[in-house]
């Protein structure tokens, strides 16, 4: 994990337009939201898949890097007061907060642009349709059938009461659409695989970034703000509808280790391939921060 996190650190500083690049003040707020902090789950997720399929790793490090960006944009326009009004995002102020508003919304801007431009101008599988395959899945990830609606769906949801399949379907796209797609997109780096082998790995994904979000909703409830980077019971505090308001914190905690298990009986046919995978699931349920 270090490795990764240490490598992707060095190619986001790579990748990121230099400060000293006009415009100044944008290209340093971009830098402040993507750098420097974060567990890099995303990138993980997609050099563990890569180990499927044989990737290169230099390849899967520019993925990775646009899902990355992708994240990091989500998370600064999530900030928001328009949003979640938050002002600590991974132990310091929110990039509106340390900025201001106009140069946030056009870092998340400019961070989703810089993604798709990655996966566009570098190499990244052995033939053009697997390559726009990954720009598709990424897409699709972001937009509104993925993260993006399921923003808009919880937006909808405050103050409200919802079933608990209304919650996973918000999360599937809210959270869970760009663990899919880090999965999918670390796997398309290397050989090609079989579509039955693909669905496994995204199912092993859906279950990993459900569980991801379950366990995110426990530490929001138990965690303190200094714990967790981020302002906690923020969630309780808004009367947002989470998998412990539904559950309570002890279901919460089982549902997770159920959705970890689901998530690594889909690996089986992997063998030794899916070793990571299975590791970072054990790691997402696990976490403490």
């Amino acid at each position: 994990m270090q490795q990764v996190q240490s490598r992707m650190e060095a190619a986001l500083d790579r990748l990121l337009p230099a400060a000293e690049l006009a415009p100044y003040r944008l290209h340093e707020a971009m830098r402040y939201a993507a750098l420097g902090g974060g567990k890099r789950v995303r990138p993980l997720l997609a050099f563990a898949a890569a180990e499927v399929s044989d990737a290169d790793a230099g390849r899967v490090e520019i993925a990775a890097a646009a899902v990355e960006l992708m994240h990091a944009y989500s998370l600064v326009h999530d900030d928001l007061p328009c949003m979640d009004d938050d002002t600590l995002r991974r132990g310091k102020p929110t990039c509106h907060v340390e900025f201001d508003e106009a140069t946030a919304m056009l870092v998340g801007d400019s961070l989703q642009s810089l993604a798709f431009q990655l996966l566009a101008e570098h190499p990244l599988a052995d033939d053009c349709a697997t390559q726009l395959g990954m720009l598709r899945t990424l897409a699709a990830a972001s937009g509104s059938r993925g993260m993006a609606g399921g923003q808009a769906i919880d937006l909808a949801a405050v103050g409200r009461s919802i079933t608990l399949p209304e919650l996973e379907f918000m999360h599937i796209h809210k959270t869970g659409a760009l663990i899919r797609a880090s999965v999918v997109l670390g796997a398309l780096c290397g050989r090609a695989l079989a579509a039955r082998e693909i669905a496994q790995l995204d199912h092993y994904a859906k279950c990993v970034g459900l569980a991801f979000q379950v366990v995110d909703d426990v530490l929001d409830a138990e965690s303190s703000t200094a714990t967790l980077g981020k302002t906690a019971g923020k969630d309780a505090d808004q009367n947002k509808p989470t998998y412990v308001s539904l559950l309570g914190a002890a279901r919460a905690r089982e549902f997770a280790l159920e959705l970890r298990d689901d998530a690594i009986g889909a690996l089986e046919a992997f063998g030794g391939r899916g070793l990571r995978l299975r590791e970072l699931a054990d790691f997402i349920v696990a976490r403490q921060f």
